[in-house]
Order: structure tokens, then sequence, then C-alpha cells
């Protein structure tokens, strides 16, 4: 399915944005990109802006995605064991980009033009061309992504991943791969960008547990550079 993101959401905005909303489009309600919190861990580079998107942005953005995107539940493989993803994916980028993970391999057949949009929002913060992007629903509190780093050979040496999130607020925790004891964890709610470069996935990984309190739905997108 074809659809116009950036569209949808300029017309969500003049809806739903207030004054100036309804007047003009959200290419020119935008805040400018702020100084990211960064945040401190040994053998790291993680930085955070906690509203990249405006609300009415990741609004717009969540119900687009979710009605526009060609979500698939994939079995996977872990530890030997073939099982159904614990949450529905999607993979895009530039036209044959190729990731291979858990005993899959996504080849990009293109961009959706709302894709476009984030992915030029999350460039021009992380200052870095992304080619990909890997898509996870996370349908409510019992879906979840284990403990993994985003090292294949593929991403390069060290990776750059933007990790944007739309939608319910979800526990983020990272784990040091030699001091196990070193964790830390990051609430990722709605219109933010985590930022994770540098030696971090070398030394951390890391992962989004089930939740024990009910929540909606929430659209993670990982930005990447496939090389």
């Amino acid at each position: 399915m074809s659809i116009d993101l950036g569209a949808k959401i300029d017309e969500m905005v003049r809806l739903g944005g207030g004054a100036a909303g309804r007047h003009a489009p959200a290419s020119e309600l935008r805040p400018p990109i702020t100084a990211p919190e960064r945040i401190t861990l040994p053998d790291a580079e993680l930085m955070l802006w906690r509203e990249l998107f405006t609300g009415s942005e990741s609004a717009g953005y969540f119900q687009c995605l979710s009605d526009g995107v060609d979500w698939r539940q994939d079995r996977i493989t872990l530890f030997g064991r073939t099982v159904n993803s614990p949450r529905l994916t999607a993979w895009y980028g530039d036209a044959g980009v190729t990731y291979a993970y858990s005993g899959l391999s996504l080849v990009a057949g293109g961009w959706l033009a709302g894709l476009l949009s984030i992915r030029e929002r999350v460039g021009q913060a992380a200052r870095t061309i992304f080619n990909s992007v890997l898509l996870n629903l996370y349908r409510n509190e019992a879906d979840s992504m284990g403990w993994h780093s985003d090292d294949e050979p593929s991403l390069g040496p060290n990776p750059v991943i933007g990790s944007v999130s739309f939608g319910a607020t979800r526990t983020f925790q990272l784990q040091h791969k030699r001091c196990k004891a070193s964790r830390s964890v990051i609430e990722l709610t709605d219109g933010s960008l985590l930022l994770m470069s540098g030696s971090t996935q070398h030394h951390w990984r890391h992962r989004v547990p089930k939740s024990n309190v009910p929540c909606g739905p929430r659209i993670n997108l990982t930005f990447r550079t496939i090389k």
C-alpha cells in the first residue's frame, strides 16, 4: 500500500494542532533540533532526544505507519529454536539493501514517503545518512525484544543506530557484556530518538522486555546503514 504519510500528517496537524496548526503545514511547525541529553555509560556513546518529534507529528506518524506499513510476523531462530517473533516487523530502505539476523534475510524494496521524512529528521540529528530502517510494532505489553546487540558484520565495525519511538512508552534496558551487573534503563517516550554509536554494540546488549503494566501499542524505527 502506498500512502503519502507527509501529507497525512500535515492534514492531522492542521485539524488538531491548535490555531497555528489550522493554517500552517507540519513542516513549518517543526521546532529546531535541540541539543541531546548525553547518557554516560562506560564503553558506550549514547545520546537521547526526548522530543525530536512534536506530539502532533508523533500521533500522525503512528497512525499512518500503523495503517500503511506492510507488517508481518516472521519465524525467527533463537538459541536453535524457531519461534514466532514476539512483535510485528517490517524492513524498508534503498532498493536491494539486505539485512540478515536471527535466521532471516530481508531485502528492501524502497521507501514510503513518510519514512523518508522521518529519516531526514533523524539524519540531521545524528549527522548520518541512513540507507535502511527496521520497524517493530509492539502491539501491547506482551510483545517484546530479547537481549541482543546490533553487531552484524553488514553494519560495519562501529554502527550508528538511530532508534525512534512513536506511541506508548516502553522500557529499554542495557547490560554490559563483560560486567553483567552494569545495567542501565531508559524510558523511551513518544517522539524520542535514542542514538547509539561508537563502540556501544561491542560492549553492550539491549532489550525491550515484556511489561507487567498494561500499555498500548508502540512503533519503533531503528535506522541504520548497511555497508
